[in-house]
């Protein structure tokens, strides 16, 4: 392989350090050395050959080199083709009793009073960590749908989110996590569709802009299911084609994941409970909004204000689920 690809694979590896999955790190080298590298294959192919993933021959000649990478197991005996195949984890949130959940905000279309009443119910709760999980922001002028000229610009948008963790920050005191809805999505959809020469640069990325590492936010990829000890968590886009019943929600998603768990996205409270013939007990939920219930797209709907709570045992297995709605100004 020509030296010129090595010395530069061997510089990105040392920069970014070996935290940094080869895949993604090969996608910001070639997107910043697009006349170097043919395609982002070819970068990929640089790295793994000087963290010695080309064949048992070749990781002889690297084994001693500080960028070699070995493989965890000899996953590939037969030296297979290389395969860009997505490892589907669950990201798992530990370490908490007491957890918030707020979904479905939409900033800047976001109820005053609904996300007032639960920041106040919560800090009298004394949760040690609260979950954004998902379409926090609007992110309307990204949309591929037919804009609203008089819609605030995205950047107004990035400073009432600013503004908001302020209040967090200054209100519940406690660990944050994000996970990306559809919503957010709308910001990487919009960098593929317009601006694909920036995706991978450092300071690009919807983490980078939000300022989620100085501000201590634990970030959730998007359609990443989370862990709750064994209640699990989605925003509710996730699946192909959506979550429908024509019971509720919550039942939707029962039939679709069959194992306890909870969403937003259809910004409408319910729960639905199963026990099969051994007597184990399933239970789903979908979590209301904290958004305006009647906007300019949608007057009328079925969506109800609300957010929910989650308690976790040290045991790592059990929980209990208190999913609250808001109505008249009350949480109930």
């Amino acid at each position: 392989m020509a030296g010129i690809y090595i010395t530069k694979a061997k510089e990105y590896r040392k920069k970014h350090g070996k935290e940094v999955p080869t895949a993604k790190l090969a996608r910001i080298m070639y997107n910043e050395n697009n006349l170097l590298f043919g395609s982002a294959e070819a970068a990929r192919d640089s790295l793994r050959y000087i963290e010695g993933k080309k064949g048992s021959r070749q990781r002889k000649s690297v084994i001693d080199s500080e960028f070699y990478m070995p493989e965890k197991r000899n996953s590939n005996p037969y030296d297979l083709p290389d395969s860009f195949e997505t490892i589907h984890e669950p990201y798992i949130i530990s370490g908490h009793k007491h957890i918030g959940i707020l979904s479905d905000i939409h900033i800047p279309y976001h109820s005053i009073s609904s996300l007032t009443l639960a920041i106040e119910y919560l800090k009298k709760r004394k949760i040690d960590a609260v979950l954004l999980n998902g379409d926090i922001i609007d992110a309307c002028q990204l949309s591929n749908f037919v804009k609203d000229p008089g819609a605030r610009k995205f950047k107004d948008e990035l400073e009432s989110l600013k503004t908001f963790f302020d209040v967090l920050d200054k209100q519940l005191k406690c660990q944050i996590y994000f996970k990306l809805g559809n919503h957010e999505g709308r910001y990487e959809k919009f960098l593929f569709e317009k601006a694909k020469e920036l995706v991978g640069i450092d300071g690009i990325e919807f983490s980078d802009i939000i300022k989620a590492k100085e501000r201590g936010i634990k970030m959730i990829p998007d359609k990443q299911v989370m862990k709750l000890n064994s209640l699990n968590g989605i925003h509710g886009h996730e699946y192909k084609g959506g979550i429908s019943t024509p019971v509720n929600i919550a039942r939707g998603l029962y039939l679709r994941g069959k194992v306890s768990a909870f969403q937003g996205h259809n910004h409408a409270s319910s729960s639905h409970t199963e026990s099969d013939m051994n007597g184990k007990v399933t239970t789903t939920y979908s979590i209301g909004c904290l958004s305006e219930l009647h906007p300019a797209y949608m007057p009328l709907n079925k969506w109800n204000a609300g957010f929910a709570e989650t308690f976790l045992d040290e045991n790592g297995k059990d929980f209990e689920f208190l999913n609250h709605t808001i109505y008249k100004n009350k949480v109930y």
